[in-house]
């Protein structure tokens, strides 16, 4: 094998395509971070917005200073100890990025990290209420032409 000279690794690196940046509505991450609870709301839909401006309930503000204090007490590099909450209405806002929130789905508290991506959304999107159905073979009682098969 040839080894490769210190130009063509750098060549090699400016061929690589850079990591995605995130941007929501034109805005990147930190811009988010940087605005205020009212001008982040302008950057939502209507049907958020409407349930922004009527303001956030005592219940909403105590999870989002209790995600704060596991993010602050998480020690460096490492993922912020879980939160759990039935608020499944509570809308994802850019403070709550890096969190990892237990959304209660009437049964279990599904674990759900908080990534960029999910701002504007609901906590409740991210913990299914219900199980897929898997559709098997057809039973007893099922159709018709099953009503003549001799019960052994």
């Amino acid at each position: 094998m040839t080894e490769r000279s210190a130009e063509e690794i750098a060549e090699l690196k400016k061929k690589r395509a850079p990591l995605k940046k995130f941007y929501f509505r034109g805005l990147d991450l930190d811009q988010l971070l940087d605005m205020s609870r009212e001008q982040i709301m302008e950057q939502f839909c209507c049907r958020y917005r409407r349930s922004l401006k009527r303001g956030l309930k005592r219940k909403h503000l105590a999870l989002l200073k209790r995600l704060r204090k596991s993010k602050k007490n998480c020690p460096v590099l490492e993922k912020p100890k879980s939160v759990k909450t039935h608020l499944r209405n509570m809308i994802i806002l850019p403070e709550m990025i890096g969190s990892v929130v237990g959304v209660h789905n009437g049964k279990v508290f599904n674990h759900v990290e908080i990534k960029a991506d999910m701002i504007g959304h609901y906590l409740g999107e991210f913990s299914m209420t219900y199980r897929p159905v898997k559709h098997g073979r057809p039973g007893i009682g099922a159709t018709h032409s099953s009503r003549f098969i001799p019960l052994k």
